[in-house]
């Protein structure tokens, strides 16, 4: 940087990024270390202590809300973010819980399997191309009431990251 009359001034701002290392970006691939913590501070996923994760930005392979956060960040860079209630995986949505039949399961799943409330439970795609997951809330004789919610709507989480690698 130099100022005024062509001297060059030894200090740098503190906006700049060093030559050389690359700053996450719309459609970025990264690779990166990262833990995420639910609102009691545990870990829900945690890759510190393993392989880092690689993934491409704008994929859907984070919440929005994550994304945004890791836009700007360079190569090298540590940080923790604290996210709102609802802010990373939405607000809890009460038409996500559905009471489903017994009878129901049984005919289209394993006719012997055994249902407590906690269990998380994989459901077809209506297109079969895919699953998604219920948690069973409530059990009764004849149903069982289960949550389609991500268990952490609505819920303040902790995102903490280490950039590894930016391309």
């Amino acid at each position: 940087m130099r100022r005024p009359g062509g001297v060059a001034s030894p200090f740098r701002s503190p906006f700049s990024t060093p030559i050389g290392v690359n700053t996450i970006q719309e459609g970025s691939f990264l690779t990166l270390h990262y833990r995420l913590a639910g609102p009691d501070g545990a870990d829900v996923i945690n890759t510190f202590a393993d392989k880092p994760a690689t993934l491409s930005l704008g994929a859907g392979q984070l919440a929005p809300a994550m994304e945004r956060r890791l836009l700007g960040l360079t190569e090298g860079a540590r940080t923790t973010f604290a996210l709102a209630a609802g802010e990373a995986f939405g607000e809890r949505n009460p038409q996500m819980l559905q009471r489903v039949k017994r009878s129901l399961l049984a005919e289209l799943g394993d006719r012997d399997a055994e249902y407590h409330v906690g269990d998380v439970v994989q459901f077809p795609t209506p297109d079969g191309s895919g699953q998604y997951a219920g948690v069973v809330r409530e059990e009764a004789e004849d149903w069982l009431l289960f949550d389609f919610n991500h268990p952490l709507a609505g819920q303040p989480v902790t995102f903490e990251v280490q950039v590894i690698g930016v391309l």
